[in-house]
């Protein structure tokens, strides 16, 4: 996995930007609820440090341009 630099506090501000709750951030993003809580908080449940992959960086990106998924209408 290619880390991104995208960081857990930068990643709570862009979500809180666009006003969702962590709940559409994750069905957003394709990715799960706990996962989202991970990567704002930095850490799993068991204290192993979470590095928010590239890919994530890049859909967040997207969204912020206002980019849909491809297929999408």
């Amino acid at each position: 996995m290619i880390a991104s630099r995208l960081d857990p506090e930068k990643f709570r501000a862009w979500r809180k930007k666009l006003g969702w709750k962590r709940e559409e951030t994750a069905s957003k993003l394709g990715i799960s609820l706990s996962t989202v809580r991970n990567y704002e908080k930095g850490c799993r449940t068991d204290r192993d440090d979470v590095i928010i992959p590239l890919l994530v960086a890049w859909a967040c990106a997207a969204i912020d341009a206002g980019l849909k998924p491809l297929g999408e209408e």
